[in-house]
């Protein structure tokens, strides 16, 4: 295990997230599927319900999750790194069409068991090919510049 891919790569594969979510979360979640929040109320965190939602409450959450799973997928990819072809950013790349798949194993089955409309499941998953995909390529190219894996 490369602990400098694990930690400064899951930092950047987290930033690189969370700068793709600055342009989704506004178009998405404040834009598109606004109603479709409304008409699921009760699903939701009592933070995110109010006028305006107190995103602050939620920060402290958010980044602590954020950056576990980062940190986890970043140890991921120093795993299977070897098993990918190609420069680092396409490594990177790689990695997030197979974490992309993942999710969209995880969102199916899901969908069996929550009941929320099919609008939500599909904009979420086009949110989850932004950031998994352009946060692949960052962590990919880190990752070459830390420690470069034969090509």
């Amino acid at each position: 295990m490369n602990w400098k891919i694990v930690l400064i790569g899951g930092v950047v594969y987290y930033a690189a997230q969370w700068l793709v979510g600055m342009v989704t979360g506004p178009l998405i979640h404040n834009g598109v599927l606004v109603e479709a929040y409304q008409a699921t109320a009760n699903f939701w965190r009592p933070e995110l319900m109010k006028k305006p939602p107190d995103m602050a409450a939620l920060l402290p959450m958010w980044i602590t999750t954020g950056l576990i799973g980062a940190f986890l997928s970043a140890a991921i990819y120093d795993w299977i790194r070897p098993a990918l072809a190609g420069a680092g950013w396409q490594r990177g790349l790689k990695f997030g069409v197979i974490a992309f798949i993942f999710t969209v194993v995880a969102i199916l089955g899901f969908q069996g068991v929550f009941n929320l409309p099919l609008k939500i499941w599909m904009w979420w998953s086009i949110e989850a090919a932004a950031y998994l995909l352009i946060g692949g390529v960052a962590l990919g190219w880190v990752a070459q510049k830390l420690s470069p894996a034969k090509s």
